[in-house]
């Protein structure tokens, strides 16, 4: 595979220009700034918040610093908490190309989308005589979410992507599985494949946290389009999830915006730490496909059932759809057809070997179907997150650089 180099050594499977909003009050121009340049490789992602938040700025950081991304638009009102001079300074050092437009300084939203749109047609100019270098599978970085499931999912298209997991694993990529709220009751089965004794209880806390915290809201992560599409309870819903990750050893847990130090398969605990501050953990699927991608995903594995649209900014996301029927009715959004397996037409081992396969090609430059459809879907609230302990990740010196503060 040919990659873009980038100035830390890692590679990016893609080269947008990313342009990010740093409070809601200035989405309105960042969104005028990148629609005439959407389909040429320029991505729209944000923060609305306007009160300051440790965790947005990690979330921020990461994913402006992403292998896939070449340079940074950074679009600020000017009165805002977000720090936005440190932001831009943790761009350039890293090697890229980063404005800063201040809408306030720039006398408005006219003069600051002609300004805006002016720098972003120069850096897509520029960004084609990027460096290219080899890349093989032991560099990728490959996560996974189901969205829109329904009583197939757990059938056809989650263990099959498990199969994909196993394969890239064997392969030396790192893979990254997440959704703690939707692994209630799975804690022991995966604490039994911690790859280190001192890893398996912290398994256990991150899903028993994750229960504790829904308990307190009063609302577990079971929609109403899980039942209607024939899940029957939290445990079947919860076995469905599992599935995905595969069955190979568990290497390590990691928090949004934490790069996993070596290949294997990793925990994303995405269930915020403390008391229940913020309200529900991840408000849609597309948040948390962002922190997989904060956390170096150049590649999403995305399962549904039901049916789900949603892509994303600067991560290519692969649809695996579930059920054969909704299959049919939405075959233009969906890249991989695991219903088969339902219908007796493939096995999942046949499947995730195609899922494999479309990771590495899709890595190599193919498009996906949400790619082509053109969604960059995007959203980030506020959460809060302690540091990992040692018993979560195996000994790295590459990892203390990025050790959050």
């Amino acid at each position: 595979m040919r990659a873009y180099l980038r100035a830390d050594g890692r590679k990016g499977i893609r080269n947008v220009v990313v342009i990010a909003y740093l409070v809601e009050c200035a989405q309105h121009v960042a969104h005028d700034v990148w629609w005439p340049y959407r389909e040429q490789g320029a991505h729209l992602i944000g923060f609305g918040g306007c009160y300051p938040n440790a965790y947005s700025f990690r979330m921020m950081s990461q994913l402006c610093r992403h292998p896939n991304v070449g340079a940074v638009l950074l679009v600020s009102l000017g009165c805002e908490s977000f720090d936005r001079t440190g932001l831009a300074r943790l761009i350039r050092e890293s090697g890229r190309s980063v404005e800063t437009l201040v809408i306030q300084d720039q006398g408005g939203t006219r003069p600051s989308i002609e300004a805006g749109r002016s720098w972003i047609e120069q850096t897509l100019a520029a960004l084609k005589n990027a460096p290219r270098a080899e890349m093989t599978i032991d560099e990728l970085v490959v996560g996974t979410i189901c969205g829109g499931s329904d009583a197939t999912s757990g059938i056809t298209a989650n263990p099959a992507t498990g199969r994909a997991f196993d394969l890239l694993v064997d392969a030396g990529a790192t893979t990254i599985f997440e959704e703690t709220g939707e692994l209630i009751g799975c804690e022991h089965i995966m604490a039994a494949r911690a790859n280190r004794p001192e890893l398996a209880p912290e398994l256990i806390a991150c899903v028993q946290k994750a229960a504790r915290h829904y308990t307190t809201l009063g609302h577990g992560s079971f929609a109403v389009g899980n039942a209607t599409g024939g899940l029957t309870t939290v445990e079947e819903k919860s076995m469905g999830a599992y599935s995905k990750s595969g069955r190979s050893p568990i290497t390590g847990i990691i928090k949004p915006g934490d790069v996993p130090p070596t290949g294997g398969l990793y925990l994303l605990d995405v269930v915020p730490d403390g008391d229940v501050r913020f309200g529900f953990a991840n408000i849609n699927d597309t948040a948390e496909i962002g922190e997989l991608i904060a956390c170096g995903s150049h590649v999403i594995l995305f399962t549904t059932g039901r049916g789900s649209v949603v892509g994303s900014a600067i991560s290519p996301v692969i649809k695996i759809c579930a059920n054969p029927e909704t299959y049919r009715r939405m075959t233009e959004d969906m890249d991989i057809d695991a219903g088969r397996i339902l219908n007796g037409d493939a096995d999942l081992d046949t499947v995730g070997r195609e899922i494999f396969d479309r990771v590495l090609s899709t890595a190599a430059g193919e498009p996906t179907a949400s790619e082509r459809l053109g969604h960059q879907e995007f959203a980030m609230t506020y959460k809060t997150f302690e540091p990992l302990g040692p018993a979560c990740l195996p000994s790295s010196p590459a990892f203390e650089g990025e050790r959050r503060p």
